[in-house]
C-alpha cells in the first residue's frame, strides 16, 4: 500500500504530463484558463501528482509542480521497475 512521505525537496524529476486549454463561456466574453498535470519523482518509489489551474501555462506548470512534490507517495514497484 502506497504512505505519504516527507521527501527532499531536490533529487525529484518533474515531467509534465499533460496541458489543457479550458474555455468557459461568460456573460462578458469566454474565459480561457489552462490545467497542467505534473508528475515528480526520483526513480525509486517517490511519485507524486499535481493538477495546477492558471490563466496562464507557465503559472499552472508551477502550481502543480508544488501540489505533487507536497503529495509524495512511496509505492514499491514490482519487479524493481520504477514509475518514469
Amino acid at each position: 500500500m502506497a504512505e505519504f512521505i516527507e521527501a527532499e525537496k531536490k533529487d525529484l524529476d518533474e515531467k509534465v504530463l499533460l496541458i489543457r486549454r479550458v474555455s468557459k463561456k461568460t456573460t462578458g466574453g469566454s474565459a480561457i484558463s489552462f490545467t497542467a498535470l505534473v508528475v515528480v519523482g526520483d526513480h525509486n518509489g517517490k511519485l507524486g501528482i499535481g493538477l495546477g489551474r492558471a490563466k496562464e501555462v507557465p503559472k499552472a506548470i508551477q502550481k502543480s509542480i508544488a501540489q505533487a512534490r507536497k503529495k509524495i507517495i512511496y509505492n514499491r514497484a514490482s519487479r524493481d521497475h520504477t514509475f518514469t
